[in-house]
């Protein structure tokens, strides 16, 4: 049976943007850049942490088949860059404001490796559990209380 993760998020009445995120004993901050009026840049901002979240579960999958599989290697880093662009298999392409979310992986291994190990580590770092969620079909229910 699968666990329930539980996130806390607040925002405190005196903060535009600056939010608290708690997770378990863990605690960060969020906030929009200085860029957007009122944002402090106190924190990484929402998709910061949406990638992260995506290159930390990338990494940690892509460590654990290589060490399963006792491959040399020896450090692993991913850049991830996140943008909207026009795509041309959107669904409504006609529309000009309309835009598909694009992320970018960019899988950078250190280590004694073969052509063919190399891509079996991009091949898994495809299939961790983050991706998969991203790319598979998210419904997400909403309530309120007061």
């Amino acid at each position: 049976m699968n666990e329930q993760k539980i996130v806390h998020v607040h925002l405190p009445k005196n903060e535009s943007f600056k939010t608290t995120l708690s997770a378990g004993k863990h605690e960060l901050l969020s906030d929009e850049p200085e860029s957007v009026k009122g944002g402090q840049d106190s924190g990484p901002d929402p998709y910061d942490y949406l990638l992260m979240g995506l290159g930390s579960c990338t990494l940690m999958t892509v460590k654990m088949y290589a060490n399963r599989k006792g491959w040399q290697l020896e450090d692993l880093y991913l850049e991830l860059r996140h943008n909207k662009r026009h795509d041309k298999d959107c669904a409504n392409c006609e529309d000009p404001e309309s835009k598909i979310d694009v992320i970018e992986k960019e899988l950078i291994l250190k280590g004694n490796l073969s052509q063919e190990q190399t891509e079996k580590l991009l091949e898994i770092s495809k299939k961790c559990p983050v991706h998969r969620t991203l790319e598979g079909d998210i419904k997400i229910e909403s309530s309120v209380s007061t």
